[in-house]
């Protein structure tokens, strides 16, 4: 559906050159989103997998490790579609002290974005709302150290950003010039907390193009909208623990999702993006629905093989329950982990390889890296 009053372009000076910068319309659009028989099935397919999701995160009996793992494989191509190279791994060895690259930019911008989703889940917990202050906040947390440090963490931008190209004048898009940009944020944030009859899923699509289209922030506009996507989420009790992941999906898909946030601002095209969305949600939780699955059966059946091991079937136990949830990891950081000597984590870890629970990712005996495989395998997909 066409719609004339989807925002205004204005004519500013940046630069030294005269450009159009767009103002978004306030949202919820008029007239509100129709969707199509398709559409209202995807919706209706969307909010039963994520039913289905949350039912299985509330009952397995340690989901902790899934969510620990989930939020940093979200951080990581959360990251990269930023242009950020790191690898979960990296992010993995990273946070225990273990990663040895003299450049860590990437991982430590990535290792912010863990940080940043930790902070806001934690802040929503605690009965704060969705806000201005929340998501300043988050920013603070996602730039406070590394290459964004200088890019004003926390603060809404005074001046003129743009998106794509090498100057405003040949820019893919420009948002709105800062004297607007409150007027712009603040209305965005009393559409979050209204009271209306849209879907969860449908207010959550609606308010990430927006946030995109607004870009408030210097550096991190597209890590702070996709955390977004999240919060909402479990703020609106579709979810009650974090497991819902879009950047891969996007990442995949990314020449579509921005022709479509293209779209809504050229002619208000809602009902496309509402669909993509609908589509992207619909079969990330599918496939997380799969994915915990999967990892729950392997780990019984690693502690199964476990439970043969005599005697050191204890400090085996110790340390496959560690690297649930620190995947990659080095034994001398393991044996400080568990209590364990280093000469008997060493014997404990031959044994797992044998048997085909973790993997060495290195050559020789010097720095050895290892991986539980159940976590590794099912993560890298």
């Amino acid at each position: 559906m066409k719609r004339e009053n989807t925002g205004k372009y204005v004519v500013i000076s940046t630069i030294g050159e005269k450009v159009n910068a767009y103002i978004p319309a306030a949202l919820p659009p008029h007239p509100l989103p129709e969707l199509s028989a398709t559409g209202n099935k995807l919706l209706m397919s969307a909010v039963q997998t994520l039913g289905a999701l949350d039912a299985l995160g509330e009952h397995l009996p340690d989901v902790a490790p899934f969510i620990y793992a989930y939020i940093r494989k979200e951080a990581v191509y959360s990251s990269m579609i930023e242009g950020t190279q790191s690898s979960l791994s990296d992010l993995l060895l990273y946070e225990q002290g273990g990663y040895n690259q003299a450049d860590t930019d990437d991982v430590e911008e990535v290792s912010h974005y863990v940080s940043a989703m930790q902070f806001g889940m934690e802040r929503m917990q605690d009965g704060y709302p969705i806000s201005l202050r929340l998501i300043r906040e988050l920013h603070a947390e996602l730039l406070r150290r590394g290459r964004g440090s200088t890019k004003m963490p926390g603060e809404f931008r005074q001046s003129q950003n743009w998106i794509g190209g090498t100057r405003p004048g040949n820019a893919a898009y420009v948002p709105p010039p800062p004297q607007d940009l409150m007027d712009c944020m603040g209305a965005l944030e009393l559409f979050i907390n209204r009271d209306d009859e849209l879907s969860p899923l449908v207010k959550a699509a609606l308010v990430h193009v927006q946030f995109e289209s607004i870009h408030p922030f210097l550096d991190g506009n597209g890590r702070v909208g996709r955390l977004l996507i999240q919060m909402m989420l479990c703020n609106s009790g579709l979810l009650r623990k974090p497991l819902l992941y879009l950047s891969l999906y996007f990442k995949q898909h990314r020449q579509e999702y921005y022709r479509l946030l293209n779209g809504i601002r050229q002619d208000g095209n809602w009902e496309a993006w509402i669909e993509f969305f609908l589509e992207a949600v619909q079969y990330t939780a599918s496939d997380a629905v799969r994915v915990l699955t999967e990892l729950q059966r392997r780990v019984e059946q690693d502690k199964a093989i476990i439970a043969t091991f005599g005697r050191m079937r204890k400090n085996a136990e110790k340390v496959l329950s560690m690297m649930q949830r620190h995947i990659v990891t080095r034994p001398l950081i393991l044996a400080k982990q568990v209590g364990i000597a280093p000469s008997t984590i060493y014997r404990v870890l031959d044994k797992l390889e044998e048997h085909g629970i973790i993997r060495q990712n290195t050559q020789g005996e010097r720095n050895r890296l290892y991986t539980y495989s159940a976590y590794q395998s099912m993560l890298d997909e």
